[in-house]
């Protein structure tokens, strides 16, 4: 049993919710320990400091490139690397995904989330990539991209086109890791993150419970989160839908108690930050969700199916806010956010100046051409 001393709850809540990036791991095990009750009691009081407790941000996710991924994930129906009867797919086209964030934004959505099967994008589809985020943003709807790798020139050129959020998840804790993914390293997923960060993108960075981690491997995937300075704005806590012909398929399952913990214990990490239920969704009664609100998740993705997999239907999300007294989060506009505003602007001036140096490569290359008679 973990020995460090948790903060009291004679303390104050200002004191008990503060901004930390220097957790211990037993501090965090010493969270998982408590009885059940006080942990969420915990949690909720951090969740009011910070948030409506009754406000749920609802966003809506849509696959616009499917299958054929590179990587080996080992809970991924994507992947190439295994048989599970998923179809590969072109890059969507762009009037179909905006036809898509349109429905999305008639829902009730007030992010919309893209993402691709992809190790890192390739040049000719990033283009494509950056007019979708230009033309969903004018919808209104805040915008979510996941396509795996970026580099800081990538991330710069995405941030510039108006993208509010970059997901690129940690999975797991950097012990378990390699267990699970051997094609991409946990360093270049927190140095994808890094360039996010750096572009003046929002964070959007979590994990996946129950691929057969033990309990310290949970605790060790959200201190790496909770060491991000700042912490991720989005915190999607995925518990594993397994999918016949993954390595998973078999994994034990995870217990519902176990997840919930987890969610209370993120809450208590990261204050401030957005605690998404994510896929995992559809194998939870109501009683499991409603006792994820309650331990500080503010955060859903709303519809029919998520990147592959299945999600609650929406009228099922409907009845259940309904009956937990729960409402849509309201959303200022990138419009009313100045800060968000000057990073953008910050980031299309390095775009274009990258963009400039990109053009000067180019013309002395074919000066050299000339040069040389060839």
């Amino acid at each position: 049993m973990p020995t460090a001393v948790l903060p009291p709850d004679t303390q104050t809540l200002a004191a008990t919710t503060a901004l930390r990036h220097d957790w211990t791991l037993d501090e965090i095990e010493a969270l998982f320990a408590l009885p059940f009750n006080d942990l969420l009691f915990r949690a909720q009081r951090v969740h009011r400091a910070h948030f409506d407790p009754n406000a749920v941000q609802v966003s809506t996710l849509l696959s616009i490139k499917t299958g054929a991924c590179p990587e080996d994930c080992k809970y991924c129906p994507q992947s190439g690397h295994y048989n599970t009867g998923l179809g590969k797919e072109k890059l969507l086209e762009v009037e179909k995904v905006v036809a898509q964030a349109r429905a999305a934004r008639d829902a009730g959505a007030s992010r919309f989330c893209m993402g691709a099967a992809w190790k890192s994008p390739r040049e000719r589809d990033l283009e494509v990539v950056l007019e979708m985020v230009r033309r969903v943003k004018a919808l209104g709807l805040e915008t979510c991209m996941t396509l795996g790798m970026v580099d800081g020139d990538q991330a710069g050129r995405l941030a510039a086109a108006g993208l509010d959020y970059y997901n690129h998840n940690l999975d797991t804790s950097p012990a378990y890791y390699g267990e699970i993914i051997t094609t991409r390293s946990y360093a270049d997923r927190l140095a994808t993150l890094g360039h996010v960060r750096e572009a003046g993108m929002k964070v959007c960075a979590g994990g996946i419970l129950g691929m057969g981690e033990a309990p310290r491997d949970r605790a060790a995937l959200l201190q790496q989160l909770a060491r991000l300075d700042p912490h991720p704005e989005s915190v999607p806590i995925n518990m594993l839908v397994k999918v016949p012909g993954t390595p998973l398929e078999d994994v034990e399952d995870l217990d519902p108690i176990e997840y919930v913990r987890a969610i209370a214990v993120a809450r208590i990490l990261m204050p401030k930050s957005h605690v998404r239920l994510s896929a995992g969704r559809e194998q939870m009664d109501d009683a499991t969700q409603a006792l994820a609100f309650l331990a500080g998740a503010n955060s859903i993705f709303y519809g029919d199916q998520l990147l592959t997999t299945a999600n609650p239907q929406a009228e099922r999300d409907r009845a259940l806010f309904e009956r937990l007294g729960l409402h849509p989060e309201h959303r200022e506009t990138c419009t009313d956010d100045t800060g968000m505003q000057a990073r953008v602007e910050k980031a299309l001036e390095a775009e274009l100046a990258a963009q400039g140096a990109r053009e000067q490569a180019a013309l002395a290359e074919a000066l050299a051409v000339d040069a040389s008679g060839r």
